[in-house]
């Protein structure tokens, strides 16, 4: 892996080596071509420089370069050399064409930056040009490639964009659409580069604190690994299975991404070190398990098969975990050389050279169990499939990268891959749409289930149907995929709107009275020009889905009003029960005059799943997280139950009060340690209680005031890398 900030920049490479790489793994490349796209490059870019002081000609060299190394085609490389030039230059598609061909310009203007889309908000700029980008990479993958090695090259030398705001921008861009769009092709030699150039920038001492983990395990354990590889080594030559065996050790993210998902500490974690194995066939990776179980006691429900049952991405391995060496748990993988390359690169180990042809390689497509090896980006296309706004776009698409997979069965024994947390639903409409939209109830392993149950591997799942669509709002509660979550949204949509205009009406008007105006005495024409809508239902409706903000009104209406106080009036708010406690949540069950109150057993932040309670008594509805110990009181009273959202007003500018409780090492300082870390990552400390002290730990219970679950999680996750933070659990209770 790269190094991060402060790498001493390599040479950049000559015309002659560019073309001898080329050469190297493809002896008919078109050699005159790629000669005339260097050139061309370097006359069009002249003398424009980089951030770091360089030539910017460098840039699209080395993204070639970057390229070669996965062995592409004339055709790619030349794109990589032009990708700029249409966008920072007076070249036109057209001279592309009329110089390089048509199948170059076609792959240029799909790999061109869009940055000349005027859009309001930045997070909207960036959905546009997913969009954008994922029609593109489904017409030749290759637009991807280049694209990859583009930003790759770009994270390599961020840290010479001086401005911090831009830095950070581009490294949360590069994890959030990036890296998981090239773990979606399987390229995971640039999806993990890139995971830790952006964890560099974001958050550099949660970063430091597991390298400083990692360097004192390396000297603990250092040596084991090669008495480890070679135990294993020998057990399977004693096994007659040929097998090249290597250690190696997780990456820093790999690492924080655990923290935070499992929620334990980093002295718990028990895969640190992998063991990899590489056999010659198929078969020998079944011989091969079978040599390990038979020596070491296999670790339960740590085994999973891959090979008969590949990811989604196409990724191909058996892994399991084993008590072997002094007791150390040790996990491998074990697949062939073919199912490691397409393990690495993915996509691209598919592609091969044949008679000057470019396409996908028969025996590696085999390796990846002859299946579709773009079938995730074709999961993304089938989201665009179904419309909604841009915004949206960005929430589905990441649910399809990020999300790991279950396997579960049709009655009739065909397989469905979803991604893991799926439910029902996501079921009906993998299947197809209109099954999605007229499903009712659904029987799993032939008993009749509630939709909200969270499928598992094995499960054969029957959908029941009913007679017309029926697509309540609060289905979308009961979904995790993209392709189900855009398909219901295109069924309420127009449902909504009341919803949204409500809520953009309630958090304008509370922006003017904070302010001291009213809007009633005002005019809000200098609003609606600025956000390109004819009427004010059309603003309120912006600003109720989150597309503009109340402080935006305010400075449109009031140009002269000071920013400290549009900023008083808009700041993010502790979220509170009562009246308007509807400007943070919405769904099913919400009629005019029903009491929202949040449920202290398990105190909810936005970005928890939530359901609401109707109580009985008529106290109103109370909100609780889908996790709450407190709804197994209410198993049996499906009438009671309300599917309930987060609105846009909670997820971008509410306060909402959590508990974490910690055990930490006794010692001075470390209290301090806890608080610092804490205010580094956000977070407001409210309280602070001691308990069940003793004299090498003790717990405190902490209450915090945090912006969202994921906000809660990064404080927990930072927390964890702190040598001196034993664990961290969120705490439910009274917090709020």
């Amino acid at each position: 892996m790269q190094a991060v900030a402060g790498t001493p920049r390599p040479k950049m490479l000559r015309q002659f080596e560019l073309i001898e790489k080329v050469r190297s793994y493809d002896p008919s490349a078109d050699e005159a071509m790629l000669n005339r796209a260097y050139v061309y490059a370097m006359r069009q870019h002249g003398s424009q420089k980089r951030a770091s002081g360089d030539p910017y000609f460098a840039h699209p060299i080395e993204v070639a370069g970057i390229l070669t190394d996965y062995r592409l085609d004339t055709e790619t490389i030349v794109t990589a050399l032009l990708h700029d030039v249409i966008e920072d230059t007076d070249a036109t598609r057209e001279k592309i064409e009329e110089l390089f061909g048509a199948e170059v310009a076609e792959l240029v203007e799909g790999v061109t930056k869009l940055s000349k889309l005027e859009l309001s908000q930045e997070h909207l700029r960036q959905a546009e040009n997913l969009r954008k980008f994922i029609l593109a990479i489904s017409k030749d993958v290759r637009v991807l490639l280049v694209k990859l090695a583009d930003r790759l090259h770009n994270m390599r030398t961020l840290h010479f964009i001086k401005q911090a705001a831009k830095r950070e921008r581009i490294a949360r861009e590069t994890l959030d659409i990036y890296a998981p769009l090239a773990r979606s092709i399987g390229v995971h030699r640039i999806c993990e580069e890139l995971e830790e150039l952006a964890f560099a920038h974001l958050n550099p001492v949660g970063r430091n604190a597991i390298l400083r983990r990692l360097e004192v395990l390396r000297q603990e354990q250092g040596g084991a690994v090669s008495a480890v590889s070679q135990e294993i080594a020998n057990r399977l030559e004693n096994g007659g299975i040929p097998a090249r065996v290597f250690g190696r050790e997780k990456h820093a993210f790999s690492i924080w991404r655990k923290l935070q998902r499992k929620s334990i500490g980093f002295s718990q974690l028990s895969d640190i070190y992998a063991f990899r194995v590489i056999v010659d066939t198929e078969e020998d990776c079944y011989r091969a398990l079978g040599v390990i179980h038979r020596a070491w006691p296999s670790v339960p429900e740590r085994f999973k098969d891959y090979i008969s049952t590949p990811k989604r991405n196409n990724y191909r391995s058996i892994h399991t975990t084993v008590v072997g060496y002094k007791g150390m748990r040790i996990e491998m993988q074990i697949r062939t050389e073919a199912m490691d390359l397409v393990a690495e690169e993915g996509v691209a180990a598919h592609w091969n050279y044949k008679n000057k042809s470019y396409g996908f390689d028969a025996e590696h497509q085999r390796a990846a169990g002859g299946r579709d090896p773009l079938v995730n980006l074709r999961h993304l296309v089938q989201v665009l499939e179904h419309g909604g706004d841009a915004e949206e776009l960005v929430e589905h698409a990441k649910l399809e990268m990020y999300l790991d997979q279950v396997f579960v069965f049709t009655p009739k024994g065909q397989l469905v891959s979803l991604p893991r947390g799926a439910m029902p639903l996501d079921f009906a409409y993998a299947l197809h749409t209109d099954l999605g939209d007229t499903t009712v109830g659904a029987k799993i392993n032939g008993e009749l289930k509630p939709l909200r149950t969270a499928l598992t591997n094995g499960d054969v799942v029957e959908v029941i149907r009913g007679g017309k669509p029926v697509v309540p709002p609060d289905w979308r509660s009961l979904t995790v995929t993209g392709r189900a979550r855009s398909a219901i949204r295109r069924h309420i949509r127009q449902t909504e709107r009341e919803e949204f205009l409500r809520l953009g009406r309630a958090t304008v008007d509370q922006a003017f009275e904070a302010a001291g105006k009213s809007r009633k005495d005002v005019s809000l024409r200098p609003a609606l020009d600025r956000f390109a809508v004819a009427s004010e239902d059309e603003l309120f409706d912006a600003v109720g889905r989150g597309r503009a903000t109340p402080s935006q009104v305010l400075e449109a209406v009031f140009p002269g009003l000071k920013a400290a106080e549009r900023e008083a009036a808009t700041a993010r708010r502790h979220i509170q029960e009562g009246k308007t406690a509807r400007l943070y949540v919405r769904g099913g069950g919400l009629t005019p005059g029903v009491t929202i109150h949040f449920g202290p057993c398990c105190s909810p932040v936005p970005g928890d799943r939530i359901v609401g309670i109707l109580e009985a008594d008529g106290r109103g509805l109370t909100v609780h997280t889908i996790d709450c110990e407190k709804l197994a009181e209410y198993e049996d009273r499906e009438e009671l139950w309300r599917d309930l959202q987060w609105t846009p007003e909670a997820e971008r500018n509410a306060i909402a009060r959590a508990r974490l409780t910690a055990t930490i090492k006794n010692a001075p300082g470390v209290l301090g340690q806890v608080c610092t870390i804490i205010g580094e990552a956000g977070g407001n400390i409210v309280n602070l209680r001691m308990h069940h002290r003793q004299s090498d730990f003790f717990d405190v219970d902490i209450d915090v005031d945090v912006q969202d679950a994921r906000h809660l999680t990064h404080i927990s996750a930072a927390l964890r890398a702190n040598p001196s933070v034993e664990e961290v659990e969120r705490t439910k209770g009274e917090a709020r």
